[in-house]
């Protein structure tokens, strides 16, 4: 068993699920964008869950710049949201208009 090969085709698997191969600047850009909305949505979730934590620990105490700056994350979590929704449409827009199957998912 070749564990390169085993793990590559798990991630090629996993990012680029119509199998095409990875070959050539289309392949490349697919699974660069694959694995960039992925992370972006990680990265969202996280600050949520910090900006959920800044509005549960501010709850209590007199301090109220605490409760602001934990509403600037989760605003800019939502932000950030917004843009990454916007992009992924863009670029779905933009590959049915070239007609390039299989661009993202």
């Amino acid at each position: 068993m070749n564990i390169g090969d085993t793990l590559f085709n798990s991630i090629k698997g996993t990012f680029n699920p119509s199998g095409n191969s990875l070959t050539g600047v289309g392949g490349i850009i697919t699974l660069f964008l694959n694995i960039a909305f992925v992370l972006s949505g990680l990265i969202l979730l996280f600050f949520f869950i910090m900006g959920g934590i800044g509005m549960i620990g501010s709850a209590g105490q007199s301090d109220p710049q605490k409760a602001e700056q934990a509403k600037k994350t989760i605003t800019s979590a939502v932000i950030g949201f917004v843009i990454v929704f916007t992009s992924y449409w863009i670029v779905k827009l933009i590959s049915s208009l070239l007609g390039i199957q299989n661009l993202i998912f």
